[in-house]
């Protein structure tokens, strides 16, 4: 038992200083590559940005879908009580409140739909936005790595992890950026009597031509 613990002693004083020496070494230098990839689908969906706008979007769509069950069960009510009322109802009365009971179901499915491809153009109006102001940090981003273009991950058959600058974007979009656009910078205050002066205009960007467009 003791040469057992003797020779456990001795390969754990000669694995320690390993273990120490690969806690203390450096994370290993980004991957220089003339081409980069990126999963834009994760890329939107996992920043601060993506969540916001996806959590927004879910909960729109069900309180719509909650309001859709809602009319249905009140248009199929007044349906049924129309049918009951008919025995004792002329037929010109019945078509007259079948024609008004028909053509506010239409109005109603129109307006429902109205509703629903407007969540849809938001989803879309916010992904172009993001794409909008990243463009920059992926310039940034592009250059720092010595990259000339970033392409689609979805879009490539075999390519090696370490160009993948998903994870590196996504940081650096929700430093950088956060939940949203940044707020307008203030005007600034008056001097002697003057009017303020206006908050300046963000200078446009010129997007790279090499960064990837929006989806």
């Amino acid at each position: 038992m003791r040469g057992l613990r003797s020779l456990l002693l001795c390969g754990l004083l000669v694995a320690a200083p390993a273990l120490a020496q690969t806690a203390d070494a450096p994370s290993p230098a980004p991957v220089q590559s003339p081409v980069l990839t990126l999963d834009q689908e994760r890329f939107f969906n996992d920043t601060l940005w993506g969540k916001r706008v996806l959590d927004e979007l879910k909960a729109e769509s069900a309180a719509l879908a909650t309001e859709n069950r809602r009319i249905e069960s009140e248009l199929t009510a007044e349906e049924k009580n129309l049918t009951e009322r008919r025995p004792n109802m002329t037929a010109e009365e019945f078509r007259k409140a079948a024609d008004d009971f028909d053509t506010r179901v239409v109005g109603i499915r129109s307006a429902q739909d109205t509703k629903t491809r407007a969540l849809n153009t938001r989803s879309e109006t916010e992904r172009q936005e993001f794409f909008k102001l990243v463009l920059p940090v992926i310039s940034d981003v592009l250059q720092e790595r010595g990259a000339v273009a970033v392409l689609d991950s979805r879009a490539i058959f075999v390519s090696s992890g370490a160009i993948d600058i998903t994870d590196t974007l996504i940081a650096e979009i929700d430093r950088r950026i956060g939940a949203g656009p940044a707020e307008p910078a203030p005007a600034e205050p008056a001097r002697d009597g003057q009017e303020p002066a206006p908050a300046p205009a963000p200078a446009p960007s010129s997007p790279d031509p090499a960064a990837p467009a929006g989806p």
